[in-house]
C-alpha cells in the first residue's frame, strides 16, 4: 500500500515558495499520539520522494540520512548521493518504481514522503492508496500545493493531535462527476 503521509497548511500548502517548512516545525504534536510518525514508520518498507524534499532532508540534516530503509528519489538531475544509504535515483514512469518498492519492502507500506506533484504521478497510475495528512493551523497563502490533482477521496478515519487536525483517506480515483 502507498501512503501519502504529509502535513499542509490550512489552505492547503506543504512548504512555502521558498521551500520552508518552518511554519510545521514549530507546531506542537505528539510522535507516539493519534496518526503519530512514529507508528506510521513502524509499517514502512520503502519511501519515494522527488528530488526538492531529497535536497531538503539532506540540507536539514546536516547530510545524515534518517532512513534506514530502500529510498528513491524520483529526479532528472544528478544529485549527490548518501555515503552508507540505500538510495536509489530514478526518473521516468512511476509504475517501474512502484514495482521496486514493492519487492524491496517485502510486504510492509510504502511512504511517498513529498512532494505533492509526485503524489499526483502515482495518483494518475492508479498507484496511490492513501492520503495520510496533518492539517496545521496555518495559512501560507503561496507554496508547494498538497496534490495538484482531482481526486475523489474517502475518508476512513480523523483526529486531534497536538496543533493538527489529523485524516486518512482512501483515494477512489479520478474526480470526473463535472467533467464531460
Amino acid at each position: 500500500m502507498l501512503t501519502y503521509y504529509t502535513a499542509t497548511t490550512l489552505d492547503g500548502f506543504i512548504a512555502d515558495p521558498d521551500d520552508s517548512l518552518d511554519w510545521l516545525l514549530r507546531q506542537p504534536n505528539e510522535a507516539s499520539g493519534p496518526f503519530g510518525f512514529d507508528d506510521f514508520m513502524g509499517g514502512v518498507g520503502a519511501v519515494v520522494m522527488g528530488s526538492t524534499t531529497y535536497e531538503w532532508v539532506l540540507a536539514h540534516e546536516d547530510g545524515a540520512w534518517p532512513y534506514a530503509l530502500p529510498a528513491w528519489v524520483m529526479t532528472s538531475r544528478e544529485l549527490p548521493p548518501v555515503a552508507g544509504a540505500d538510495v536509489r535515483f530514478a526518473s521516468g514512469d512511476v509504475r517501474t518504481v512502484h514495482a521496486e518498492m514493492t519487492r524491496a519492502a517485502r510486504g510492509r507500506g510504502l511512504w511517498l514522503v513529498g512532494g505533492g506533484d509526485l503524489a499526483g504521478q502515482f495518483a494518475q497510475a492508479g498507484l496511490l492508496d492513501e492520503v495520510v495528512v496533518s492539517v496545521a493551523p496555518v495559512t501560507l497563502g503561496a507554496g508547494r500545493p498538497l496534490l495538484p490533482r482531482r481526486l475523489d477521496l474517502e475518508l476512513v478515519e480523523s483526529a486531534v493531535n497536538g496543533a493538527f487536525v489529523c485524516a486518512r483517506y482512501r483515494v477512489a480515483g479520478p474526480l470526473l462527476e463535472d467533467r464531460s
